[in-house]
């Protein structure tokens, strides 16, 4: 069912110096996106671009960020989570209820313009995964 490793998201509380950090220690200036804001998702963004996959940079977007949970408990940020690619948003989330998975509400528009889904941690061994559809075009 899934597809490529989209991106790996790592959560932060500052996200200017890590986006900072990650440019000049690992990356090029030109592999650091923008900061861009998604309210419907409570999270400022950057990605930077690794070349196979995407990094996927977090910070908290107003007060109901579910972000700030996280970085409640892991104070210096960390691994949030891991986002896999999907052909068919609609028939993975039918594929995961069946099997007893809990998603984690209805898909919406993620980061990149593509609908976007997760799935609890408890039922992925730990990790929260995110679904992102394939573009269509």
């Amino acid at each position: 069912m899934i597809g490529r490793l989209n991106h790996v998201a790592i959560a932060t509380s500052d996200l200017k110096s890590a986006a900072a950090r990650y440019s000049q220690v690992l990356a090029t200036p030109e592999q650091v996106s923008e900061p861009a804001a998604l309210p419907d998702h409570g999270v400022t963004t950057v990605f930077v671009n690794t070349g196979n996959t995407k990094l996927e940079l977090l910070e908290p977007l107003g007060d109901n960020s579910p972000i700030w949970g996280f970085l409640g408990k892991n104070p210096d940020g960390g691994l949030h989570h891991l986002c896999f690619e999907v052909d068919d948003i609609a028939a993975a989330v039918a594929k995961l209820k069946a099997e007893g998975a809990r998603v984690l509400g209805e898909p919406k528009i993620g980061a990149h313009g593509l609908p976007v889904v997760f799935v609890h941690p408890k039922d992925m061994g730990g990790v929260l995964i995110e679904l992102e559809e394939v573009s269509k075009a």
